[in-house]
């Protein structure tokens, strides 16, 4: 009986141990699986020790993207995190613990100029402020972004059930699309390219003041058609706006 109480012991020290590291602690901590990109163990708040150029996010829910002020990545707010790594990208899988508390849409600090994916599904992609690359899909959600991107970066936007709502927008090729709902995209940089479309709902663009001339396709089933930025049918730079059941606008800005 002596043997089997201290067997107890031990486990039960053992087992309280490998709950702490895998549940996280306090108000924001980060549950944790596998190992941070630097080949450190994951703890409650911590985050990668390593400068992350590569990210892809996966979670049944959705996601805040901000960027990371020092460069780490971190993941904050009730959800289990767990980091792999797999053809030269980071992967971050979040997901929630059964019958536990658990954030919809937790927090993700990105490195400058990270190329980042993300597939959510069934909550909102919120980003505001990344540099680089983007390719950001969710199924029920909306896709809202600002003040993100860079001149010669594509960025991807998509969404099923939902909108997508884009400010202040850099990219050298911008595409997104929905099914149901608007495509609403406000560019700071005059794209090279642009493939806007949605089946219930209206597509939007604002580019900057002095854009090149495009070449545009534009073309809407059951609503009105406003083509209002310089074109030029041939040149290299073009618009591919579509919608069957909304408008179709495409305007310069202040």
């Amino acid at each position: 009986m002596r043997r089997q109480r201290g067997t107890g012991v031990v486990l039960g020290a053992l087992c309280a141990a490998l709950a702490a590291g895998a549940a996280g602690c306090g108000p924001g901590g980060v549950g944790g699986g596998g190992a941070w990109p630097d080949g450190s163990s994951p703890a409650a708040s911590a985050a990668p020790g390593k400068a992350v150029d590569r990210l892809a996010v996966t979670t049944p829910g959705g996601v805040r993207l901000r960027p990371a002020p020092d460069g780490r990545t971190r993941v904050s707010g009730r959800v289990e995190a767990r980091w792999s790594h797999h053809g030269g990208a980071w992967v971050l899988t979040l997901a929630c613990r059964d019958g536990g508390p658990c954030d919809r849409t937790p927090t993700v600090e990105v490195p400058p100029g990270a190329r980042v994916t993300v597939s959510a599904r069934d909550a909102g992609i919120d980003a505001a402020g990344l540099t680089g690359a983007l390719r950001l899909t969710t199924v029920n959600g909306d896709v809202t972004v600002a003040d993100l991107g860079a001149a010669g970066a594509p960025v991807s936007l998509a969404t099923r059930n939902g909108s997508v709502r884009a400010t202040g927008l850099a990219a050298s090729s911008l595409a997104a699309s929905s099914v149901n709902g608007d495509v609403d995209l406000d560019c700071a940089h005059a794209p090279a390219s642009v493939d806007a479309a949605t089946t219930n709902g209206s597509v939007r663009l604002t580019v900057p003041r002095g854009a090149p001339p495009y070449t545009v396709g534009a073309a809407t089933g059951s609503g009105q058609r406003r083509i209002a930025v310089p074109t030029r049918q041939g040149g290299p730079v073009t618009l591919a706006l579509r919608t069957v059941n909304g408008d179709v606008t495409a305007r310069e800005g202040p």
